[in-house]
């Protein structure tokens, strides 16, 4: 199948379609982090306030221009009475308004459907003491981009940059541009998201035949 706007010579295969660009974004008022096909990266600043809100909301929009689809992580019920909530529901909203008013469709990924496409499980370090399987489940999802998809997350937001990836993968996924083989036990997490009727997917979830290498 050609593309348009490409020739195909003939005797010579037509040119593989280019894939979709899809943006995953973990959003958070320290250290959000966005991810997209073999890149990540943590948004961090000093600024506060309504200086801090304009600097995300430009610089995510910056980041998600063109996208085919951006996969926004959506809230933690659980952690509502955090500090910096009533802030962080406001730049979620901002964030994806804009998306909203530019015409870029959007999916909202829950974290247990976040952490069951990466590891298979929505708590997956269950059998650890309550008080450190946060930051194990963290890591496991970290360890899992890193030997998955050979994307290494360190440094400061090193857990926000491999939550956004995971993100983007699901996307790309569901999109018919799996970057890895993931089995059932994870790829269930697909069925639990409400994607964008204005994006149809390309290929069946079951069907690895597209992967990819990185």
């Amino acid at each position: 199948m050609s593309v348009p706007g490409q020739m195909s010579l003939p005797g010579l295969p037509a040119p593989a379609p280019a894939p979709p660009r899809v943006i995953g974004l973990d959003l958070s008022l320290t250290s959000t982090g966005v991810a997209g096909d073999g890149w990540t990266e943590a948004l961090r600043t000093k600024s506060r306030g309504h200086q801090r809100l304009r600097w995300l909301r430009r610089r995510i929009d910056e980041l998600t221009d063109g996208a085919d689809l951006v996969v926004v992580e959506g809230a933690a019920y659980g952690q509502g009475a955090q500090a910096g909530h009533h802030e962080l529901a406001g730049l979620w909203w901002l964030i994806t308004q804009d998306l909203w008013e530019r015409g870029t469709p959007y999916a909202v990924v829950s974290p247990h459907a976040r952490t069951i496409y990466a590891t298979g499980a929505a708590f997956p370090a269950k059998e650890h003491p309550k008080a450190q399987r946060a930051r194990i489940a963290k890591g496991m999802v970290r360890d899992v981009v890193a030997s998955r998809y050979g994307i290494e997350c360190d440094g400061p937001g090193r857990y926000d940059k491999s939550d956004a990836f995971v993100l983007a993968a699901m996307g790309l996924h569901w999109m018919g541009w799996p970057l890895a083989v993931v089995p059932d036990t994870h790829r269930r997490a697909l069925g639990n998201v409400a994607w964008p009727a204005a994006v149809p997917a390309r290929a069946a979830w079951g069907g690895e035949a597209a992967v990819r290498s990185l």
